[in-house]
């Protein structure tokens, strides 16, 4: 299975011409989908750099959706697969939703990147209440939206509870165990990587 690197998701997301905040948006994704995949390993089969390219990519497509008014998760996950990321591309395209909530023991990569960009509302950490309401006050705008994202949001708490049975540690205190010069120093490498591909 090809794995693009940090550096080669960091060059696609500028060509992409991505938003800075919703790079940074990525970035901290990132942050949270790998500290989880870090403190889980004992007890899970976890992918590291599939996770953190997932992470990464998320959003790859989002930028343009603002125009094109398409289905970002949809077509990250094609733009992925032509690019010869399928199984990435998979991911992808589960970050909003996935394709199916189960309660199995073992915890897969798709709901790690699904439940860190339910825990990142823009680049801050919040709980799942507060990304939710954030949800519903943009995307519900008829009763059946409402009802879709109070399920959705049922079911990102039960993942939760399942991430978080195995850690030692709350879900409230996630964001206080992110080392911020991680993040600081993606952001940084991240724009000095679009300025180098701008000037090339």
């Amino acid at each position: 299975m090809e794995i693009p690197s940090k550096e080669h998701c960091f060059h696609l997301m500028c060509e992409m011409a991505m938003m800075d905040h919703i790079a940074a948006h990525c970035m901290r994704v990132c942050h949270v989908a790998l500290f989880l995949v870090d403190n889980l390993r004992p007890h899970t089969n976890l992918n590291r750099d599939l996770v953190q390219a997932a992470a990464l990519l998320h959003d790859i497509t989002k930028t343009r959706s603002f125009d094109t008014q398409e289905n970002h998760a949809e077509t990250a996950e094609h733009l992925l697969g032509d690019l010869g990321y399928p199984e990435l591309g998979r991911i992808v395209g589960q970050h909003v939703q996935l394709d199916a909530y189960d309660a199995a023991d073992v915890l897969s990569d798709v709901e790690i990147v699904n439940y860190a960009d339910k825990r990142v509302l823009h680049d801050r950490v919040v709980s799942l209440d507060k990304r939710f309401d954030y949800i519903m006050g943009k995307y519900a705008v008829v009763s059946e939206d409402r009802k879709r994202i109070r399920l959705f949001a049922e079911k990102t708490a039960e993942v939760e509870k399942r991430v978080f049975d195995r850690l030692p540690l709350s879900p409230d205190a996630l964001g206080g165990h992110l080392d911020p010069a991680i993040y600081a120093q993606d952001l940084k490498d991240y724009h000095a990587g679009c300025d180098s591909d701008t000037r090339q």
